[in-house]
């Protein structure tokens, strides 16, 4: 099988690690993976990587920067030529900003968003796993957006189409105080990069390392929180005609009618077997959101509206008007790994101008094959 180098940045701070070989070509599928032990690598070394990364002929055009955030949290910034930038907190492995190259920020982050243990981080684009919502006996939306994940310091070759791009390798395992509630053991590799381009991509991939020859199964979204003008003005295309369940009554299911969908009171809806290209139209700012995902079946769209607004104290009374949440997810049908086996998913979104819509996606450029 031939293999893939990423030109990309990995920011190797953590002194030591494990790695895994690199295995089939991605193809959403569930693949068996062998597991490897990485030779132990030393701060020396690591910011010597580093050093080299940032003395790299890309240099001029990427940034990739490990700094203090809000509270003190750690967080990584990566930068591309034209100005685009994303940040990601290592608290729940969290894009909090996603900014184009007039500065402007792309995602929602409230301004009442706590940036402390235990709670979860309001806004971004928070990573739901073991379990979506309250579909299953975990607390909502799992545990993997309110745990402090780490830089993979020998993260497997994923594919990477361009040298222009930044990127950060992110990776959670199990601690033992977290298999109490949850008895499983597992490897979480997360890359986010940002390219040439400004589009913003978050790869998953996820494995079983049981020792007990026990599978599990396990439900994801990438929560994401686009930021819109006025959400009253905001239409939602490639979702028309779907099942999907409502999770306002009960999650029964229903088919959606109309030629697109739009928003005057809360909805929280999770859409089943969706395309792999969803178009979120703002008519006010003139941009139009592509969401591409791969491996992730479902699509959820939510907004809570004004009295779930407030009702929430780690979001403002009338910041609704300005989210909402369209996630690559999950859910229906929960994913099942044997030990050794691995899942993998990821969501691509671009800001392109507003008279883009769904018609008008290429299936050829969804993704590039690795």
């Amino acid at each position: 099988m031939k293999k893939i180098i990423n030109k990309g940045f990995s920011l190797a701070l953590s002194p030591s690690g494990s790695g895994i070989k690199p295995g089939a070509r991605f193809d959403s599928s569930i693949s068996v993976r062998s597991s490897t032990t990485s030779t132990a690598t030393s701060a020396a070394s690591a910011a010597s990587a580093a050093e080299t990364n940032m003395n790299s002929p890309c240099r001029e055009k990427l940034f990739v920067e490990h700094c203090k955030g809000v509270n003190g949290l750690e967080k990584v910034v990566l930068r591309e030529v034209r100005g685009c930038s994303a940040e990601i907190y290592l608290y729940g492995g969290q894009v909090t900003s996603w900014k184009n190259e007039y500065g402007e920020e792309l995602l929602f982050l409230s301004s009442k968003a706590n940036f402390k243990h235990p709670k979860p981080i309001r806004g971004g684009i928070p990573i739901c796993f073991p379990q979506f919502a309250n579909h299953g006996s975990l607390e909502k939306h799992g545990f993997a957006r309110s745990r402090v994940w780490s830089i993979d310091p020998d993260p497997p070759p994923f594919s990477a189409n361009n040298s222009s791009q930044a990127c950060v390798d992110l990776i959670l395992k199990h601690s033992e105080e977290e298999v109490k509630i949850w008895p499983h053991r597992y490897e979480f590799r997360l890359r986010i990069t940002l390219g040439p381009g400004g589009d913003l991509m978050l790869t998953s991939r996820i494995r079983n390392t049981n020792t007990d020859g026990k599978s599990f199964a396990f439900t994801f979204a990438y929560h994401t929180y686009f930021a819109v003008s006025d959400i009253s003005e905001v239409r939602v295309e490639g979702l028309e005609t779907l099942d999907y369940l409502d999770n306002l009554k009960d999650k029964e299911r229903f088919t959606e009618q109309g030629d697109a969908i739009t928003f005057e009171s809360e909805v929280d809806k999770v859409y089943l077997s969706t395309p792999t290209k969803i178009a979120i139209l703002d008519h006010e700012r003139k941009r139009t959101f592509v969401l591409r995902k791969d491996g992730l079946p479902d699509a959820v769209v939510w907004n809570p509206w004004d009295k779930k607004a407030k009702a929430m104290a780690d979001f403002g009374d009338d910041e609704y008007k300005y989210m909402l949440c369209v996630e690559a997810a999950c859910v229906e049908k929960p994913i099942i790994l044997k030990p050794g086996e691995e899942w993998r998913g990821r969501q691509e979104i671009s800001a392109v101008p507003s008279s883009y819509c769904s018609g008008q996606l290429d299936p050829k450029k969804v993704f590039q094959s690795d």
